[in-house]
């Protein structure tokens, strides 16, 4: 089995480093400055133990790439990105290659479907970082990450099952999962909070909001009779079980969102996490005023280039005030 991992940063980069160094068959998918380094010199893993230059093979494209039948490829770019991603990776590969959902929030295996044979989803609960070109951080130490991984939308079969497996040997803390789905609609109650995170760091007054945010989407959950696994049931397998530690002296800044607020790459993941909950609201006719106004300070700060965590709790409390139109009389959501 070779791994083509699609989305070469935080999450795809480390995944692929760990694979590689464990002996697996690995080609990274990469762009712009990113790839070029690792090119020229390799793929720098740092984590609190250890720095290492990987010398994994990567390519810019899919249509750069002769495709085996024992290929599985992991996308891991943000959900931004995938509709184009997978268009050309159909146009490269066809739809028979297997394709691993290794992403935040639960819109990418629902477009993968449409175009591929084999689609399975990955939840990850993966502490990493990518803010230079050529080099990613794993912020772990012992395990890795949890990366359970199913078919989509629910079952188990054997490629899943060998992914797993590579996996596990990998560092990870990994199975197969016959009912992945409902674990990643509860990661994505976590991922809710990224935007605000990225907006206003974290500071206690965010607790609240947090709540609001969470509150909203276990609403909609439940108008659109969606299984989400229980606070307890996720915290079980996936929280525990990891241990962080500063590199170099330093803790890690913050999560996906805040880091690409930090690299000014003008884009951010909320459409597809604050924003699947605002479109689950539009659907059932759940009020979602929290969600929508976090979704709409990330898009604009990513468009400004605006630095992370200059909103103020304020902000985000009167943006949300203007979008509630029950406590402001109007619907404006």
């Amino acid at each position: 089995m070779r791994f083509i991992i699609y989305g070469a940063g935080a999450i795809g980069g480390v995944i692929g480093a760990k694979l590689y160094q464990r002996g697996f068959q690995v080609l990274l998918i990469a762009r712009g400055a990113h790839m070029e380094a690792i090119q020229s010199q390799g793929l720098v893993l740092e984590s609190p133990n250890e720095v290492v230059t990987l010398p994994i093979p990567v390519v810019g494209h899919p249509s750069e790439i002769n495709f085996e039948p024992d290929d599985v490829v992991m996308l891991a770019m943000k959900s931004q990105h995938t509709v184009s991603a997978l268009e050309a990776l159909r146009n490269s590969a066809g739809d028979s290659v297997p394709v691993v959902c290794c992403q935040n929030g639960v819109f990418n295996e629902r477009v993968a479907a449409r175009q591929f044979q084999r689609v399975y989803g990955m939840t990850v609960l993966m502490p990493a970082a990518h803010l230079e070109p050529g080099a990613v951080q794993s912020t772990t130490t012992g395990i890795t990450g949890v990366v359970d991984c199913g078919l989509y939308p629910d079952g188990v079969d054997q490629t899943i099952s060998a992914v797993a497996v590579a996996l596990s040997q990998s560092n990870f803390v990994c199975r197969a999962d016959s009912t992945i789905m409902r674990m990643k609609y509860a990661k994505l109650l976590m991922n809710l909070g990224n935007a605000l995170q990225a907006a206003c760091g974290s500071p206690p007054e965010t607790r609240e909001l947090m709540r609001l945010v969470r509150n909203e989407a276990l609403a909609c959950y439940a108008a659109a009779q969606i299984d989400c696994a229980g606070r307890d049931e996720f915290k079980a397998r996936f929280l525990g079980q990891i241990e962080e530690a500063p590199i170099r002296g330093a803790v890690r800044g913050g999560g996906s969102s805040w880091q690409s607020l930090q690299r000014g790459v003008g884009s951010i993941e909320s459409d597809y996490l604050n924003g699947e909950i605002v479109l689950l609201g539009r659907l059932h006719h759940v009020s979602t005023p929290v969600n929508h106004a976090l979704q709409q300070i990330a898009n604009e700060m990513a468009l400004s280039r605006a630095e992370p965590g200059s909103v103020g709790v304020d902000v985000v409390r009167e943006r949300i005030r203007m979008l509630d139109p029950v406590n402001n009389g109007s619907d404006k959501n």
